[in-house]
C-alpha cells in the first residue's frame, strides 16, 4: 500500500497516532472530514510521505515541529482548521510551501500571510466562567450589599440616638412628633373601623 486517501467521509474524532507507523506510504489524505484534536507528532516517521493533506477539518494546536524531518514531503496542507502557534522552520521541504499551505487558520503565525506572532493573535486559554463561579459572585454581591446595608443602617441610627441625646430641643421635638404620629395613626385606625361598621349595619 502506496498511499491513503480517506478525505471526504465525515470522519470524526481525533487522528490516531498509530498512522505514523505507516512508514512506507507516498500519500496521506484526510481531508474534508471532522477530524478534531491535534496534529500527532508521531508523523514525523512518514520517512517516505510525498503528500500530506489535512486540510477542512477542526484540527487544533500547533504544527509539530517533528514534521521538518519529511524531507520528501512535495505537498502539504493544513488549510482551514483552527489551528495556532508558529508554523515549522522554513529550512528543508517546509521553506518550499507557501501561504495555500495554511490559509484559514486565524490564530496560525504565518509570515508569508504578514501574521506575526504575538499573544494578541493567540486564541485565549483563558477558562470562561463556569455557572458556580457565576453564582458564586452572585452570592457574594448580595452578602456585600446586605452588610453594607446594614451597616448604614446602625450607623444611621446611631447618628440620631446621639444627636437627641447631645440636644434636649430636638429630642423634645422629636419625641412630640412621635407621640402625634401615633395618636394620628390611632384615630385613624379607630375612625376606618367605626366607618366600617356603620356602612355594614346600614347595608
Amino acid at each position: 500500500m502506496t498511499g491513503i486517501d480517506l478525505s471526504c467521509n465525515k470522519l470524526t474524532g481525533q487522528i490516531p497516532r498509530e498512522l505514523g507507523n505507516l512508514s512506507e506510504i507516498y500519500s496521506l489524505n484526510l481531508s474534508h472530514n471532522n477530524l478534531v484534536g491535534v496534529i500527532p507528532s508521531s508523523f514525523s516517521k512518514l520517512k517516505q510521505i510525498e503528500s500530506l493533506d489535512l486540510s477542512y477539518s477542526k484540527l487544533c494546536g500547533e504544527i509539530p515541529n517533528q514534521l521538518v524531518e519529511l524531507n520528501t514531503l512535495e505537498d502539504f496542507s493544513v488549510a482551514y482548521n483552527n489551528l495556532s502557534g508558529s508554523i515549522p522552520e522554513s529550512k528543508a521541504q517546509f521553506g518550499t510551501f507557501i501561504e495555500n499551505s495554511y490559509e484559514g487558520n486565524p490564530f496560525l503565525c504565518v509570515p508569508l500571510l504578514n501574521k506575526s506572532c504575538s499573544k494578541a493573535d493567540a486564541p485565549s486559554t483563558e477558562s470562561t466562567p463556569s455557572d458556580n463561579d457565576e453564582g458564586e459572585d452572585n452570592w457574594v454581591d448580595k452578602y456585600v450589599f446586605c452588610v453594607s446595608f446594614v451597616v448604614s443602617y446602625v450607623v444611621m441610627l446611631l447618628t440620631v440616638f446621639v444627636v437627641l441625646y447631645i440636644n434636649p430641643h430636638w429630642r423634645r421635638t422629636w419625641f412630640s412628633f412621635v407621640g402625634k404620629c401615633i395618636t394620628t395613626c390611632r384615630y385613624s385606625t379607630m375612625g376606618n373601623f367605626i366607618v366600617y361598621h356603620i356602612s355594614k349595619i346600614c347595608a
